[in-house]
């Protein structure tokens, strides 16, 4: 049975790394959710009918290959979700760049309590690590370009605030963390609203004054009509050619934000950034990163 317990009742409940912060309790539901998941209807009958109750051990999360390091802190509230008492030491922060054979984090106290945290805790740090990797690479690509590169809503469902944070701590920025967050009008709500005038005004009417209100658009024809409305604050140039987007620069005169979106690949994001644009987001940094290989041994 998962233990309901205030895992740091002397210390903010944070998540921290490079000055990013989430809030524990945040995840601890996601936490409980993958060790009920793991645990099935009977727990751990391995650990349960091979190691005695009361066996202690010592074991070394590392790092297996080169990355940068997300949801340690993570990793450690999974393993004090099972036992509090556990004593671990976390030898590098969310955040840092590690080469393969870094040691993470150690773990030392009940046996049985480190082995069925085991593969939670490795999948959220190997999944989460993945995620500031990629994004660490796309940052790095596109170069000393002043465009920012955002994550978008395409992560895996329930993790999302996680994720969003990963791609934090790998030097990236968070465009929407969900629908509430501010008015992005794509085409289908142009399409539906009646144009791109219609969907503007009616957004400017009916949502409040610290709102957001951006707007995507693929031709410069249509980028004439937001600029002309005066209502957007951001524009999403949703798969433009680096001339194109260029163009739409040099249209916006920086009077709104300009978004490149679409197909951005570490290939294209450092032409893309030469353009000009304020911020580049980029789907793959969650949809379809591959985990860092983080693995957890017994220390003898």
């Amino acid at each position: 049975m998962l233990k309901n317990t205030n895992l740091h009742a002397d210390k903010p409940c944070l998540i921290t790394g490079q000055s990013f912060q989430l809030p524990e309790k945040l995840v601890q539901d996601l936490i409980d959710n993958a060790l009920r998941e793991d645990f099935g209807r009977m727990g751990d009958i391995t650990s349960q009918s091979v190691i005695p109750e009361d066996a202690i051990a010592t074991v070394v999360m590392a790092a297996r290959e080169d990355g940068v390091i997300a949801g340690l802190r993570i990793a450690e509230q999974t393993f004090k979700t099972l036992d509090r008492d556990l004593d671990i030491t976390l030898h590098i922060a969310d955040g840092e760049t590690v080469t393969a054979g870094t040691e993470l984090m150690t773990v030392s106290g009940n046996a049985r309590a480190i082995l069925m945290a085991e593969r939670v805790a490795l999948n959220f740090a190997g999944r989460l690590s993945g995620v500031a990797s990629k994004t660490a690479e796309m940052v790095q690509a596109a170069g000393a370009h002043k465009a920012t590169i955002c994550s978008t809503r395409k992560t895996t469902p329930g993790l999302r605030m996680v994720e969003k944070y990963a791609v934090r701590m790998g030097g990236g920025m968070n465009h929407r963390l969900g629908l509430d967050d501010a008015v992005l009008i794509k085409d289908n709500h142009i399409a539906i609203a009646g144009g791109i005038v219609p969907a503007l005004e009616s957004a400017k009417q009916n949502v409040g004054h610290m709102v957001k209100i951006e707007i995507e658009i693929d031709t410069l024809a249509q980028l004439e009509e937001v600029i002309a409305t005066g209502i957007a604050d951001v524009v999403m140039l949703d798969n433009m050619n680096c001339d194109d987007l260029r163009t739409a620069v040099n249209m916006i005169d920086g009077r709104l934000l300009a978004e490149a979106s679409g197909g951005v690949t570490l290939k294209t994001v450092a032409d893309i950034a030469a353009t000009g644009v304020d911020l580049i987001s980029v789907g793959a940094l969650t949809h379809s990163v591959t985990c860092l290989d983080i693995g957890l041994d017994f220390k003898a």
